[in-house]
């Protein structure tokens, strides 16, 4: 289902909670509501949605991904970017890291651990932000 997308700061500012199997339609939800906004939006997290779990969703190179608990465990080459969002009116400045390494599960609760580069890994990190509470 397409959920609207929450514009609501101080929710957006509350660190979401561990996600479980029982959040499978959540990230069903926001897989779709991605999709709809494909035009102007590549990544999206569960409180974008209203939903305050760690889920994420992002297009990595084309393909749609969901991350639930995710975690950067590693970084390394600081640059400073800008950033637009659904959520948040305007472009913000922030620091993000050109290589992370992520530590999350799928679908199936499996844990996984990945290294991504350049605007993937910066979508990541801009919806990881969104899990901590974090609002640039």
């Amino acid at each position: 289902m397409i959920r609207d997308i929450c514009k609501d700061e101080a929710f957006l500012a509350q660190k979401a909670e561990p996600a479980g199997v029982e959040d499978l339609q959540t990230a069903a939800d926001l897989l779709e509501t991605l999709a709809y906004h494909k035009a102007g939006c590549v990544g999206m997290a569960a409180n974008m949605i209203g939903v305050k779990k760690r889920i994420i969703a992002f297009d990595d190179q084309g393909r749609y991904m969901v991350m639930f608990n995710p975690e950067i465990v590693r970084r390394s080459g600081p640059y400073d970017a800008e950033e637009g969002c659904l959520s948040l009116s305007g472009v913000r400045r922030t620091k993000r890291w050109n290589t992370i390494k992520v530590r999350w599960q799928n679908e199936r609760f499996q844990e996984r651990l990945k290294t991504f580069t350049g605007w993937t890994a910066q979508i990541i990190q801009h919806e990881i932000d969104h899990c901590e509470g974090i609002i640039i």
